[in-house]
């Protein structure tokens, strides 16, 4: 079982890790790419996971060593390589809702775009949830609701839905 399951591994990775890296492409992320990395462990090591060590390098651009995508990816670059991800793994995902927070935070123009249709992709097979600051993203979604804070004696949040002329206006305000 274990020869099975590196095998299967192995043959999946790098096909992953390509497809991965046709959709950062689309989020204009260059050259960056994940690596797939399986290292052997001594039978006395093998857990519940397998019997090798496994692991998603990122590398930023050609001619730079892949490192352990956590650690050197930014929080930005994060979110891009898990978007990108997500859209890969589409319907095998067993998630069925997600929730993005400041995915498009540093980002603007062509690039905050680029990741609005990449989000419509990903909203073909789940349900997407973005908080968003940016007019290029806002629009590509089916609903749209306003974040209000109203001060007063007790502060107090509010959520209220747009649409019509108050989307069109929202999102002439965000502009």
């Amino acid at each position: 079982a274990a020869r099975a399951l590196t095998r299967a591994r192995d043959a999946a990775a790098p096909r992953f890790c390509r497809e991965v890296g046709k959709q950062m492409a689309r989020l204009e992320m260059g050259r960056a790419e994940l690596v797939w990395e399986s290292r052997e462990l001594p039978r006395s090591a093998w857990t519940d996971a397998g019997p090798r060590s496994c692991e998603l390098l990122y590398r930023s651009g050609p001619g730079m060593t892949p490192r352990p995508l956590g650690r050197i990816a930014s929080g930005g670059e994060l979110s891009r390589v898990m978007l990108a991800s997500k859209v890969v793994l589409g319907e095998a995902d067993g998630v069925d809702t997600l929730v993005f927070d400041e995915v498009d935070a540093g980002v603007g123009g062509s690039v905050a775009r680029a990741l609005a249709l990449v989000l419509a992709d990903l909203a073909r097979t789940h349900q997407v949830i973005v908080v968003t600051h940016l007019a290029q993203v806002a629009v590509m979604g089916e609903r749209h609701y306003v974040v209000e804070k109203l001060d007063g004696e007790v502060p107090r949040t509010t959520l209220r839905q747009v649409s019509g002329d108050a989307r069109v206006a929202e999102v002439a305000r965000m502009l």
